[in-house]
């Protein structure tokens, strides 16, 4: 299937790993150009090298958790031309009881995995509005419907993304522009293996051992059984940024094994 992104100008923050390095790799493979971004220039410039044979591919550095980063990145991209593709992934998670998540904490989650992208929105959409053609899509999660109580400030911020987009997609009524969020199953990459590296000793098992058992605790039991991949998450992803899903604006698309049990 043709997408028809062919030379659209794409923006996919946090995208040196996981989900949105294959996003940036496989919008590159359908035609488009894209802007990856990331905090480390090392990473950056790996990244950038790794991808640069699957097309045009522009890096720029910045960290997205303050107003000043998100700024070096729209300049930058200015540079570059129109963006006609946002994609907002950037974030981290971390697992910690309720009890002991801080102010500061909840105020760091938010910043980074919300508020870039309201940053990077806010910025965006108008022109494509003006333009009558844009995609914007919000890396949300499984947790956004489904929060663990261990992760309550992460969760928090996956709820808001699909909030937000679901707001941002009703001011591009009678327009060519969608904004739509990516429920987003548990995925496996280099930050959870980290991760799981870290926990493993405390409870005396290998990492491959804590990859299996993550799925036999029934509160997060999966129809699928296994993490999801980064690019199978991805290939959703791309797909709502193309010509092709133009009818499809203001939803919440789930891509999470079925972890989510509820009709709709």
């Amino acid at each position: 299937m043709d997408l028809a992104i062919d030379g659209k100008l794409a923006l996919v923050s946090g995208s040196t790993q996981g989900i949105g390095y294959a996003t940036a790799k496989l919008l590159l493979d359908e035609g488009a150009r894209v802007i990856i971004n990331g905090r480390s220039s090392e990473m950056l410039e790996r990244a950038q090298g790794e991808l640069r044979p699957h097309g045009t591919v522009h890096g720029i550095a910045a960290d997205l958790s303050t107003a000043a980063g998100v700024e070096r990145v729209l300049e930058a991209a200015r540079e570059i031309g129109p963006v006609d593709i946002l994609v907002n992934n950037v974030g981290y998670f971390e697992v910690k009881p309720f009890a002991e998540i801080t102010d500061a904490d909840w105020m760091a989650m938010f910043e980074l995995n919300f508020m870039s992208g309201v940053r990077l929105s806010r910025a965006l959409l108008p022109p494509m509005l003006e333009r009558n053609w844009g995609r914007i899509v919000f890396i949300a999660s499984e947790q956004s419907a489904k929060p663990n109580a261990d992760m309550l400030h992460y969760a928090m911020t996956k709820t808001a993304q699909v909030s937000l987009a679901r707001g941002l997609a009703e001011l591009t009524r009678n327009t060519s522009v969608t904004v739509n969020s990516v429920l987003a199953a548990p995925t496996w990459s280099e930050g959870v293996e980290v991760f799981l590296q870290k926990i493993a000793p405390g409870v005396g098992k290998s990492v491959a051992q804590m990859r299996t058992a993550y799925f036999e605790d029934t509160g997060r039991s999966s129809i699928i059984q296994r993490w999801a991949s980064a690019d199978e998450i991805a290939a959703q992803v791309v797909f709502l940024c193309s010509e092709r899903a133009s009818a499809i604006n203001g939803a919440a698309q789930r891509v999470d094994g079925g972890i989510v049990r509820s009709l709709f």
